[in-house]
């Protein structure tokens, strides 16, 4: 009895496992793009909406410093300690590895020690400005999953902006300010995330909350990007359904978290007093042992794997899509306008296929129109690719069409349009006004394989 109950429950466990691999958990994964499902027709391609997993952008990142020569070290100086502003006596020497503080090492490895890390000349021309920008570009569009986390090995800035570019570094717009002071630097009232809400979660605000001096605990910068999804999908991201359909329906909200590029404004550096010790410039200086982004390749919905070509990112697009975000139509496959894919409805969204052009597959011109719109969310199937239709595409040699899925066809014919004579399959061939007007056998591979069907 103990065994029969056994193998039910495991019998019961290996088909409710068996659906999971294909059905998403109710919060939309989108983690596969299609999988083949069995219907009263057959077997058949259900398509779903798909995104490449968050993975650690930083892997992938181009940086670049203006002004070019802000990195101390050519010609060699010293500088303050961290810890003791008046021990001033570190040496920079960009010849020497031991004392070099070089870019790429605000990317390396964390946990080490001593901790690396870059950094800028001092301020030894004050009362001039001590003015950094900080690149970060990935050739590539990118969706922010988690927090952007900055680490300095300097006091954190008096006077700092973040700003992202949607269009490769032609436009800049802020993301945040940090100040020590809003009202003074910035002329902006001082606010935190927690003061916005879903109606104003696209502010931009300044904020003092990350501006101090020397503190040996105190050396991180956040852009928070969890807490802005915690206004639509709850304080701990529970109901990510909410989030991703905001994000879905609400352009300027998805856009919001979406850049090709990072900058980062160092505007004043951590003074830790209202003025300035001139006697001491070389307390002031700004370093970065850290910085981390979390994100994934903008695939619009159309794949689930993002790779690296030529130092470059790319989509690995499917749905019959192209280009580095999957954002056209393959060609033969623009028989309708490409659209992204949609989050809703949850969990498997809608794919939004781009599907063959007619001429594509040997249509008469007159048939040279949109396929239906397969992806309507009206459908009662709206991921299946239509085979026939009874308006655009006719089953032909007067086949009929089943649920705009297969074609019935009449005993002599067969093929996915009821266009091939089935005497063609036999040794002696057909006579020879048989077949006319039929579609090649080139273009039927093509279409059978485009739409992973089998020759009936």
């Amino acid at each position: 009895m103990y065994l029969s109950r056994f193998l039910s429950l495991h019998a019961l466990w290996v088909t409710v496992s068996s659906m999971m691999q294909h059905y998403p958990s109710v919060w939309g994964h989108y983690d596969v793009c299609k999988t083949q499902i069995y219907t009263e027709e057959g077997k058949v391609w259900d398509y779903m909406a798909c995104q490449p997993e968050a993975r650690d952008m930083i892997k992938y990142v181009k940086v670049t410093l203006d002004p070019p020569d802000i990195t101390c070290g050519d010609p060699p100086e010293t500088f303050c300690a961290m810890g003791n502003p008046y021990m001033c006596n570190n040496e920079c020497d960009a010849s020497t590895q031991e004392l070099a503080h070089p870019p790429e090492l605000m990317f390396d490895l964390e946990g080490r020690h001593p901790s690396t890390f870059w950094q800028s000349t001092t301020w030894k021309e004050y009362p001039k400005p001590l003015h950094v920008n900080i690149t970060l570009s990935w050739n590539k569009t990118i969706e922010l999953t988690d927090n952007i986390v900055i680490t300095f090995e300097s006091g954190r800035p008096d006077q700092m902006i973040l700003e992202k570019s949607l269009d490769y570094g032609r436009t800049w717009q802020p993301y945040q300010y940090y100040a020590t002071d809003c009202l003074d630097a910035f002329h902006m009232d001082p606010k935190s995330v927690r003061d916005l809400s879903q109606h104003t979660v696209l502010e931009i605000i300044c904020t003092e909350e990350y501006s101090t001096g020397y503190m040996t605990n105190s050396k991180i910068i956040h852009f928070e990007i969890k807490d802005r999804f915690a206004f639509f999908a709850g304080p701990r991201l529970h109901n990510m359904a909410s989030l991703y359909g905001q994000l879905d329906t609400t352009k300027k909200l998805r856009d919001f978290f979406t850049i090709t590029d990072l900058r980062i404004r160092l505007l004043r550096p951590a003074t830790g007093e209202i003025y300035v010790d001139e006697q001491h410039l070389a307390r002031y200086f700004y370093a970065i042992s850290d910085i981390r982004v979390y994100g994934r390749c903008k695939c619009n919905l159309h794949a689930t794997g993002c790779k690296e070509e030529n130092k470059r990112l790319l989509c690995e697009c499917e749905h019959n899509t192209t280009g580095p975000d999957c954002g056209k139509c393959k060609k033969n496959y623009q028989g309708r306008p490409w659209s992204p894919g949609s989050y809703l409805p949850i969990p498997k969204g809608t794919a939004n296929i781009c599907i063959p052009s007619i001429s594509s597959i040997g249509n008469p011109p007159k048939f040279d129109r949109i396929w239906p719109n397969i992806s309507s969310l009206e459908v009662s199937k709206p991921n299946q690719a239509n085979v026939c239709d009874n308006e655009l595409l006719h089953c032909q040699n007067g086949g009929t069409c089943i649920n705009n899925v297969r074609c019935q066809c009449p005993p002599a014919y067969t093929g996915i349009l009821c266009e091939k004579l089935k005497c063609e399959r036999d040794p002696g061939g057909c006579g020879q006004n048989s077949g006319r007007g039929a579609i090649s056998h080139g273009s039927l591979v093509l279409l059978t394989a485009l739409l992973g069907l089998c020759i009936c």
